[in-house]
């Protein structure tokens, strides 16, 4: 992605992901959480229906029916972005938040 444009929160981008698992690089889909000093803290998105989340519909801008995955936030270079496909609806962000926020709630209260 070329410097000086910059992500926004919502925004779901194409990006090359290295997995843990594997040395292979594979383009795949992640929403944009935050961007901070060029570094891209996203949620990947699966079309592995059976997986837990959030549900993104074709009619929301992606090519087949997906889930963002909360349990799978990673940091990633902004130059690892390939391009912005759509950005989420305000509601749809909104929820992906509140989620987001109750999952870290329920850690902090299960470490007390």
């Amino acid at each position: 992605m070329k410097n000086g444009n910059m992500l926004n929160s919502g925004d779901v981008i194409l990006t090359s992901i290295q997995f843990t698992n594997a040395f292979d690089i594979k383009k795949r889909p992640a929403v944009v959480l935050f961007e901070d000093f060029d570094n891209v803290i996203v949620a990947g998105i699966t079309s592995n229906l059976k997986m837990i989340g959030i549900p993104l519909t074709k009619e929301e801008g992606v090519i087949k029916d997906s889930i963002i995955k909360l349990n799978y936030i990673f940091t990633i270079s902004k130059i690892m972005v390939l391009k912005v496909l759509f950005t989420l609806s305000q509601k749809k962000k909104e929820l992906v938040y509140t989620e987001l926020l109750n999952k870290l709630s329920n850690l902090i209260e299960n470490e007390g």
